[in-house]
């Protein structure tokens, strides 16, 4: 099972840039599908993926027909799971050799003689994406992406044992800051000669790198490079959902309310999680399909937060008040 994690980056299998006409019940739909899928049972996510494409012109991202083809193989429907997969390697392109061949979800298709084809159509994309980009770089924004995301998957751990307020932890932080400081160098260097490079030069991965420390940055670096981000988006070279986080981010550091409802807070004394200050929070599902990402109620489910939106704007002078603390 392939699930996504921070961002939601949507590929879609269609010429078109947009889903459906009924995005959000597409969305209800792949949500029950995973809850379905993690309660183990397997014929049924399938079928609620099947419902969601269906009710969205049978548009879906490759991610929601990566993950329907292994419900489907874990249902042993096997015709059913080598629909999805045929799909996404032949329209959508696919190429994460790597993660297909090690998932475990998807076994019980080794011996069927349509997983070679799957896996050298897989091949070919992977060879035919990588055939241009700039292979030196490409390694470069590699190491400055492990540096970036393992420094921060140590987080959890570290609050679990140590505690939130603990020396450890604060201790790790200044690491982190350390490691940003020395990431943003290398990255607004690469911006400042190259520009934003796209994923044909540098791969998803390299692309999602710059916006990754950008979004780390300062503010007046962010400020910086946000209109550079935003020329990008238009020429296709960076992610219109990254450039969404991104805004959100610069909005609330110039003490203004977020859009899309991307940026989390954290009450200091019970832990709880929150939604940034959001401006109209009655649309914020509207402006975020608009830029690919999903509903608000899946993305904050992340931090075990239930969107309710009456009861967001009550609290919305309390979130606000924190955040000028």
């Amino acid at each position: 099972m392939k699930k996504t994690f921070f961002i939601t980056l949507l590929i879609l299998i269609s010429s078109s840039n947009t889903f459906g006409q009924d995005f959000k019940k597409y969305n209800e739909l792949v949500n029950e599908a995973m809850s379905f899928y993690d309660s183990k049972d397997y014929h049924k996510a399938g079928e609620k993926f099947s419902e969601a494409f269906e009710v969205n012109d049978k548009k879906a991202s490759v991610n929601a027909r990566y993950n329907a083809a292994c419900s489907w193989a874990l249902a042993n429907e096997k015709d059913l799971a080598f629909v999805q997969l045929f799909n996404i390697v032949e329209k959508g392109n696919y190429t994460n050799i790597d993660h297909i061949t090690k998932d475990t979800d998807l076994i019980s298709l080794y011996k069927d003689k349509r997983w070679k084809k799957v896996i050298k159509k897989v091949k070919d994309n992977k060879e035919k994406a990588e055939a241009k980009l700039d292979k030196k770089l490409v390694a470069k924004l590699d190491t400055i992406y492990q540096e970036d995301q393992d420094y921060r998957m140590q987080i959890k751990g570290l609050e679990e044992k140590y505690g939130r307020e603990s020396n450890e932890l604060k201790a790790h932080w200044k690491v982190i800051a350390k490691q940003d400081s020395i990431n943003l160098i290398k990255i607004t260097k690469i911006l400042d000669e190259r520009g934003w490079l796209g994923q044909d030069v540098i791969g998803s991965q390299g692309n999602s790198t710059l916006f990754l420390v950008i979004q780390h940055a300062d503010i007046k670096t962010q400020e910086k490079y946000l209109p550079m981000m935003k020329e990008a988006v238009k020429k296709g070279n960076a992610n219109s959902s990254s450039l969404a986080l991104l805004e959100d981010r610069v909005a609330l550091r110039k003490g203004e309310k977020q859009i899309y409802g991307s940026q989390i807070g954290r009450d200091k004394e019970t832990g709880e999680f929150y939604i940034l200050p959001l401006a109209d929070p009655e649309n914020v599902d509207k402006r975020r399909a608009e830029v690919g990402l999903g509903t608000i109620q899946e993305y904050v489910a992340l931090w075990k937060i239930t969107w309710n939106v009456e009861e967001y704007k009550l609290k919305l002078p309390e979130y606000e008040a924190k955040q000028k603390k």
